[in-house]
Parts: structure tokens; C-alpha cells; sequence
């Protein structure tokens, strides 16, 4: 009998342990999905055309979605899809809930939500919060001066001087160059505009914005996406007393937004308490809804110091999930050396508040592609980074390709609005056409992207050979190699290892990531374009046998390859992911 009593108390125990695990799981999957994810960024006007108009559309989208299940990619992150008359390609909304007439419908993003939930891809929507377009009817009701919209934007009388000419209110400067403040004939004010005249500034003044931008969310999460981005979040809000900016002394030219320090203009105090205030609306709603943790995810190009302050502010309360890290694309390029890529990374770690993710922007919509950056002998390099450097990675689509910016698109193609706003003479210098080119899926008519005899953007004439048929029938490339790293990040060490880096010379650096009771991985980069022969012996505390796990396209090294610590030879421009496997 006591045998038996004792039997089915440990049989409890040992159920209780096993359902606290399988509990444990199912929270961890809730609540910590995000973590180590890689977010791939849609740009949907150059994705998939479904319907042959030579523009990406939601439809396109759904069709390839199967295309990030076979890859690996389970989140996916789609660039502006509102309705918007399109002075800045999306950016500029005049509905909030509805779908751009070019894109679809709203039955056809929630056919896209059913299609990625079946696959287990979550989507994260873009939301741009700072201005609407002008064509919004909130603005056209805050021009009329109707009750409950006097004051969503931004408006202000200006200076009337003693000649009678009425100038602006103050010296603030659009990022798109000359004044930040538009007159409207009809209301007989100014408003502020920090981007183009078609996008006012909201006024987060005004308790009303608040409560509409809310139920915006709202509107969009019971559609079931996994969260936003959050668009610009550092001109949210302006300096109260409409201060002068002073000069930077970066340059002679009035008109340039780099003639000011934004000091009154961009990441005020303000900014972060609205964005606690959505994060508390997000962890509201996933509390009382089924599905993952919603998160956000902000946009802000700040200092290291300011982007800290977005996790969480010094009493501890939390921002979004995470602050993009744009040092790959602001601080980091092709003629940095090992010790910068160093610095950089460590940077964000040491900076970043403990219990917090790190995450690393690799390129977007706005930057030159990470081939035309870096070089196209950094493709697999980079990615290497991107895929084993602790915490979240962000990709551009097309850059598991290596596709390259299209810099020979002519002036009667260019449609980016800065361009054209700069004119023939200096478009190419300015525009981000470029990089927005459609994306690259074969080598049919449009590289696959649409069978219109004319593309919104034209297609990068390389696309014949660079496209991704070709890479998935390749023994080896650069998709393949993405693929790979992706499997890779399953690992233990890779999700949870410590990070370990190290100057091997001023062209060469290097970093582990160990994690008890795991082979520790290395992970190493030549920056430079000249062979190097290294020796990192010491780095790897030996002994040691080393074995290749991924290898770039034109690497010497193939996986399985054994080295030596003492002569690694690295080609120009060459990564490798090497398994450190002690011997006994």
C-alpha cells in the first residue's frame, strides 16, 4: 500500500512537472515569439503583381507567401498599404482603415491574414502616426475650422513683419528641404509639414489625435496582424514655445535640413510617453485576446543614448518591444574597419537596458541596398552577421538575393518625390528609387514581378542572371546561404549565447557565442578587399577542432571544411560561421 501511495505521488509530481513545462512553452510561445525573430520588410509596390498593372498588390503578396514558409521566415512586415494619394508612396494616408484602391481590398488582406496564419507567418503593419495626407477628411476639417478638428494639426499664424508680408512662424525646415510650414489660403494659417506639403502634422496635443490613433490600432489588430512599426516616431511632437533652431554648421545652405540642429524638432520628451501609452494599449489587448504578444516596433534614426530611452525610460516603463538599429546602414559601410564594426555592435549591447533584445537593420526602403553598400563580395557577410548576432534581425526583400540598386533609372522614370523635386541635375544623388526597384523572382518577362508591358519602377536589368530561380538551382548562393543561416538561428547558442567579439586585426574581426553545454560558434568577417591569413588561437582558447557551418558563394571553404586556429585564410570580403568542437 505505501508503494503504492508513494507510485502515485511521484506520478503527480512528475504530471504537475510535465504540464508546468508544456504551460511554460505555450507562454513562451505567447509572449517571447518576437525575440529572435528575423522580420522580413515588404515593400508591396514592388513584391507581386497579381493583376498585371505593373504595380505590387496584396494579392501578389498572398501568392507568395508560401515563398517565406520554404525560406524559413515566419514574420513578415509590409511597408504602407492605407489608402493615399500617393505624393510619398503610402506615406501620406487619407484613410486610416482602408486599403489603397492599387493594392486591394480589405477582403483581400484579410484572404492575405488567413493565407499567413495557415502558414505561420505573423504580419506586422506599418503605422505612420506623425501626419496624414492632405487629401485626409480630417484635415479638410481642421482647414474649415468644423468643431472637434480646429486643432488636430498643427497651425499657426506666422509672422506678420512691417511691410506687411506674413512670413513663418519660425526657421524650422522640412526633411525634404525648405520650410517645415505650408500657408493654406482657406484657413488663412500656416501648418507644419516636416515632410512633404501633402503630409501635415498631426497636433498629439490634442487628447482627440490620441483617441483616433487608437482606435486606428484597434481597427487593424482585431483584423489579426502581430503588431506595427511605427513610422518617424521622432517628430511626433515640436517644441511647445516654437523656439528657433540653431545653426549646425554642417553647411551654407538655408534650405537644407542639415543647416539646423532639430533640437526642437525631433525625439522631444513627449515622444516617449506616447509611445508607453501604445504599449500598454497593445499589452491590453493581447491580455484579453487569443494570439501572440502584438508589438511595436519603432523607426527613429536618434543617439544610442536617445534609443535606449525607447525600451524603457529610467523608471522602468516600457516602450516598444525595440528601437530600430540603423548603425549598419548609418555609421558602418564599406571602408570601415574591423574595430568600427566592433565598436558599433558592442555599443548596442553595452547601452541597451538588461532584459532587453537587440536587434540590427541590415537595409530598407529609404538606404542603398546592402550590395551597393558594402560591395557585392559582402552579400554572405553581412547576412552572416545579421543571422548570428545576438537578438533580432531585419531583412529588405530582395536582400537574401543580394540584389543591388538600380542606379541608372532616367530622369522621365523617377517618381521618388524628393528626386523630382530636386530635378535632372541632381535626382540621382537624392533618390531612393534605387533600391525600390520590383523584386528579382526569375528570369521571365519583369524578373517574374508582373506581366505589364510597363513597371511602376523598371526592373534591374541584371535581374537575367541575379533572381532567385537561378539561386534556388545554383549548388550555391546567396538565397541558399540565407536559408541556411536561418536554420542555423534554431540553435540554442544562437538564441540565447553570450557574445564574445574580438579584433583580429584592423581588417578582420571576429565573435563566439557560447552557451554552456553547447559547441560554441564563431562567427568571422574580413572587411577588407585583400586576402587575409589569420591567426585566432588565442581568441578561441584552444584546443579546439573547427569546422566550417556556412561558407559564402565564392568561399575556398566548403561546410564541413576543418581549419587551423593558427592560418584561417579569409578572401576579400569574406564571412564564415565556424563550429568550435573541443577535443577530448
Amino acid at each position: 500500500m505505501v508503494v503504492v501511495k508513494i507510485a502515485f505521488i511521484l506520478s503527480v509530481g512528475l504530471v504537475g512537472i510535465l504540464a508546468h513545462k508544456h504551460q511554460s512553452k505555450e507562454l513562451d510561445a505567447k509572449y517571447n515569439w518576437w525575440q529572435h525573430e528575423v522580420f522580413y520588410q515588404i515593400y508591396p509596390r514592388s513584391f507581386q503583381d497579381s493583376n498585371g498593372d505593373g504595380i505590387g498588390d496584396l494579392q501578389g503578396i498572398t501568392s507568395r507567401l508560401q515563398y517565406f514558409k520554404d525560406t524559413g521566415i515566419t514574420s513578415v512586415w509590409l511597408s504602407p498599404i492605407y489608402e493615399s494619394p500617393m505624393v510619398d508612396f503610402g506615406y501620406d494616408i487619407s484613410n486610416y482603415t482602408n486599403i489603397q484602391p492599387e493594392y486591394g481590398t480589405l477582403e483581400d488582406f484579410d484572404a492575405l491574414i488567413a493565407k499567413a496564419n495557415e502558414l505561420g507567418v505573423k504580419v506586422i503593419l506599418d503605422f505612420v502616426p506623425n501626419h496624414s495626407s492632405n487629401k485626409h477628411p480630417w484635415f479638410i476639417k481642421s482647414v474649415a475650422r468644423e468643431p472637434g478638428y480646429e486643432d488636430f494639426y498643427v497651425w499657426e499664424d506666422g509672422i506678420l513683419l512691417e511691410n506687411g508680408t506674413r512670413v513663418p512662424p519660425n526657421n524650422w525646415l522640412s526633411v525634404f528641404s525648405g520650410s517645415a510650414w505650408m500657408w493654406n489660403d482657406e484657413r488663412q494659417q500656416y501648418y507644419l509639414r516636416q515632410f512633404t506639403y501633402g503630409q501635415p502634422d498631426l497636433n498629439y496635443r490634442n487628447p482627440a489625435v490620441i483617441k483616433a490613433m487608437d482606435d486606428v490600432m484597434l481597427f487593424w489588430l482585431n483584423k489579426g496582424i502581430a503588431g506595427f512599426r511605427i513610422d518617424a516616431i521622432i517628430y511626433i511632437y515640436e517644441d511647445a514655445q516654437l523656439r528657433d533652431e540653431p545653426p549646425s554648421g554642417t553647411t551654407d545652405d538655408p534650405n537644407n535640413e542639415a543647416y539646423l540642429s532639430h533640437i526642437y524638432t525631433r525625439n522631444q520628451p513627449e515622444d516617449y510617453g506616447l509611445l508607453q501609452h501604445w504599449r500598454q494599449l497593445l499589452d491590453n489587448y493581447t491580455a484579453n485576446h487569443d494570439g501572440p504578444l502584438r508589438i511595436m516596433m519603432t523607426e527613429g534614426y536618434a543617439s544610442v543614448s536617445q534609443l535606449m530611452e525607447y525600451y524603457e525610460d529610467s523608471n522602468g516603463v516600457q516602450g516598444p518591444q525595440f528601437p530600430f538599429n540603423f548603425d549598419f546602414i548609418t555609421e558602418l559601410n564599406a571602408n570601415s574597419t574591423a574595430a568600427d564594426f566592433v565598436f558599433y555592435i558592442s555599443r548596442w549591447l553595452i547601452y541597451m537596458p538588461h532584459g532587453h533584445v537587440a536587434n540590427w537593420v541590415m537595409g530598407n526602403h529609404d538606404n542603398p541596398r546592402v550590395a551597393s553598400r558594402f560591395g557585392e563580395k559582402s552579400v554572405d557577410a553581412m547576412n552572416m552577421l545579421l543571422m548570428t548576432l545576438p537578438g533580432i534581425g531585419i531583412t529588405y526583400n530582395g536582400e537574401e538575393l543580394g540584389m543591388t540598386d538600380y542606379r541608372d533609372i532616367s530622369w522621365s522614370d523617377t517618381v521618388d518625390q524628393p528626386a523630382c523635386e530636386a530635378g535632372i541635375d541632381n535626382y540621382k544623388t537624392i533618390s531612393r528609387d534605387p533600391e525600390r526597384t520590383p523584386m528579382q523572382w526569375s528570369s521571365d518577362v519583369n524578373a517574374g514581378f508582373s506581366s505589364a508591358d510597363r513597371t511602376w519602377l523598371p526592373v534591374n536589368p541584371n535581374y537575367k542572371e541575379l533572381n532567385l530561380r537561378n539561386q534556388q538551382q545554383a549548388r550555391r548562393s546567396h538565397y541558399k546561404i540565407y536559408q541556411s543561416l536561418l536554420k542555423l538561428r534554431q540553435l540554442p547558442v544562437l538564441k540565447n549565447g553570450s557574445f564574445v567579439p574580438e579584433v583580429v586585426n584592423r581588417r578582420v574581426f571576429a565573435f563566439k557565442r557560447e552557451l554552456k553545454n553547447e559547441h560554441t560558434l564563431l562567427t568571422i568577417v574580413n572587411v577588407s578587399n585583400r586576402t587575409e591569413l589569420v591567426d585566432i588561437a588565442d581568441f578561441i582558447e584552444q584546443p579546439n577542432r573547427l569546422s566550417v557551418l556556412v561558407a559564402g558563394v565564392d568561399s575556398q571553404h566548403r561546410v564541413g571544411d576543418r581549419l587551423k586556429a593558427e592560418t584561417i585564410e579569409l578572401a576579400p570580403n569574406e564571412g564564415l560561421v565556424i563550429q568550435l568542437n573541443k577535443r577530448k
